[in-house]
């Protein structure tokens, strides 16, 4: 019987053989940790659709930020949920608000740890949009001042990147003026410069208590059906000083992924979304998928496809199977 000269089950016979010549890597470091911190104490709220992710209280958010940094994860992205709201979204950049002072509370105590802010006005409004609404829209321009002034309050409490997810025109530009004419010239941005207007983000929204109580976002974030489009919002994020991109949600958009990687080179992170998360925690808990297997080979799909970091749900576990 012939063989050809190069047989491909030769470097697959075992697992230090195999290990040898991997492509792809997945390590801990290589992940962020999305957090929810809301006012009061000792707090510590599971979400029904997102088991073993908790809205809770700047106490118990250090406690936990210790956990994750001891397994070896960077760093966390957080999400505030304010005492009040209004429809202008004013506590997003209160001196004294909830992002206010949990990143002074984590730098502190766990100063390590990289603290990513999400910078944006859905958790803070009391409509739930992303901006400023006028005449029933979302006003990109109004908008803008907000999101800067959000953003330098963040970095002046001690946030070591700045993450806009408001999807507004110009807001990459307006964050890093504002930040550079008041002396955060080293501070970065990673810019969720391609998210979708996508069904995955529903337990979010809980988490977050961010829904819209009108219409939806899908006249700021981007059409699924848009891949060239997600290159070109990429690229203007870029040019107004984005020092990283993001890709959200990841699963859905692997090629998205692989696109914006190969035609930018820059940094890209991929955020694996909580209908993802959810997803897989379901179908975990009916029996239906290996929790584990299923995690860790999305995690290395997302990785396959070009991100350099990826934000999920999942980093604990993940970090704790890769040990």
């Amino acid at each position: 019987m012939y063989f050809p000269s190069y047989r491909m089950r030769r470097l697959r016979q075992s697992e230090q053989i195999r290990n040898l010549v991997r492509e792809t890597d997945l390590l801990p470091d290589r992940l962020i940790y999305p957090m929810f911190v809301t006012h009061g104490e000792n707090k510590r709220i599971e979400m029904e659709s997102m088991p073993g992710c908790y809205q809770q209280s700047i106490n118990h958010l250090v406690e936990e930020a210790r956990e994750v940094r001891e397994l070896g994860i960077p760093g966390v992205l957080l999400f505030g949920i304010p005492a009040e709201k209004d429809d202008a979204g004013t506590s997003a950049y209160d001196e004294e608000g909830i992002i206010q002072m949990a990143i002074a509370a984590l730098k502190e105590e766990v100063p390590e740890l990289i603290v990513i802010t999400d910078v944006c006005l859905c958790e803070y409004t009391s409509h739930g949009h992303c901006g400023i609404v006028k005449d029933g829209d979302v006003d990109n321009d109004m908008t803008l001042e907000m999101l800067a002034k959000t953003a330098l309050s963040h970095a002046e409490a001690g946030a070591d990147i700045i993450a806009p997810s408001d999807m507004m025109d110009g807001r990459v530009a307006a964050i890093r003026t504002s930040l550079d004419n008041e002396g955060f010239i080293n501070t970065p941005i990673m810019s969720y410069a391609a998210k979708f207007a996508s069904a995955y983000y529903g337990p979010f929204r809980e988490a977050a208590e961010s829904t819209p109580e009108f219409g939806d976002r899908r006249s700021y974030q981007m059409d699924c059906r848009n891949s060239d489009e997600a290159v070109r919002e990429v690229l203007l994020d870029i040019e107004e000083g984005a020092d990283m991109v993001m890709v959200k949600p990841a699963l859905p958009y692997l090629d998205i992924i692989y696109r914006v990687k190969q035609e930018t080179k820059f940094p890209l992170a991929a955020y694996s979304v909580s209908g993802e998360y959810a997803m897989i925690k379901a179908a975990a808990a009916k029996g239906w998928l290996d929790e584990k297997s299923v995690v860790l080979e999305t995690m290395t799909a997302i990785r396959r496809a070009g991100a350099d970091t990826i934000i999920t749900y999942h980093a604990k576990d993940v970090a704790s199977w890769l040990k």
